[in-house]
């Protein structure tokens, strides 16, 4: 069955060549088969929109109305079907990510570089805030992918962890006295302590260990930044608790000091989070590919 788009673009090719045998080539049909679809849509229309002549065909009144109207909305679509074939190709469209500002500046930065040298006609909108707040973006179709802290307890989400990390604590030169010999959790909690805001995945994390080890912490200062926790240890105002592979520079230039504990937090994992319901953009697919990738 010949649908109402095909019957419109018979019309225009015959509008355009003045000509049913001209339009016929062009289509790569028969000039009786150009015909049929004309008087097809010429009797679902009601109107006559062609005056037939000995040396072709020119359009009625009505035919003309019409061909100016069909002839915009066959650009339109040739043009949607450009944008898509770009955005196939990655030649345009948009990457949308929901990072934390620790995440994005230790991890996810040189795989934007990447990213954006390989495929510049791509745009970037980069959303911050906490695992959940980002996770929340994700769910409502604010971003594609969510680049977070794990473990991500969520049967909606596909989870892809990439990267290891460890949970630490560190402390300025005040505190030094006690790096002499590894530190229990008794003793940990005597001790001022230094955590991000509770809505932290992180600090959910490490409170949740250490209360399956009989210890429920209350810290002096809850930060909202981990840049800002490793800036207070310092300055002598307690341990703070902080994410090693993102304390390096801190920690490789004297400014802190990592303490020793005679348990260690079990590692976590930094990955990728997107809907299961929901098929991954170009550009998104992409970027999750290329980050598997630089992980091997």
């Amino acid at each position: 069955m010949v649908s109402k788009l095909d019957l419109y673009k018979v019309f225009w090719m015959v509008g355009r060549e003045k000509s049913f045998s001209k339009a016929a080539k062009k289509l790569y049909t028969t000039q009786p088969a150009v015909s049929q679809s004309i008087m097809q849509l010429e009797r679902e229309l009601g109107t006559r929109l062609f005056n037939r002549t000995a040396k072709g065909v020119s359009l009625t009144d009505e035919g003309s109305l019409l061909f100016e109207y069909v002839h915009s909305s066959l650009n339109l679509i040739d043009t949607g079907e450009q944008k898509i074939l770009e955005i196939k190709n990655l030649t345009a469209g948009e990457l949308k990510i929901g990072v934390g500002d620790t995440i994005s500046r230790h991890f996810l930065l040189p795989y934007l570089e990447t990213f954006h040298n390989n495929y510049p006609k791509i745009k970037f909108k980069i959303l911050n805030g906490t695992t959940f707040e980002i996770l929340s973006f994700l769910k409502s179709g604010e971003v594609d992918i969510a680049v977070c802290n794990l473990p991500v307890d969520n049967q909606s989400f596909e989870v892809i962890p990439y990267i290891d990390i460890h949970d630490t604590f560190v402390c300025g030169e005040k505190y030094k006295s006690i790096l002499s010999k590894p530190l229990d959790l008794e003793d940990l909690a005597k001790l001022p302590l230094i955590f991000l805001e509770p809505s932290s995945n992180s600090r959910k994390y490490v409170e949740d260990y250490l209360l399956s080890k009989g210890f429920k912490l209350s810290p002096e200062f809850e930060l909202g930044s981990h840049d800002l926790l490793l800036d207070f240890a310092k300055i002598n105002l307690g341990l703070a608790c902080v994410t090693r592979e993102f304390s390096l520079d801190y920690l490789n230039r004297g400014f802190v000091y990592e303490v020793q504990l005679k348990e260690e937090i079990p590692k976590r994992s930094i990955g990728v989070c997107y809907l299961k319901s929901v098929s991954l953009s170009p550009a998104a697919a992409k970027f999750v590919e290329l980050i598997g990738e630089r992980r091997l």
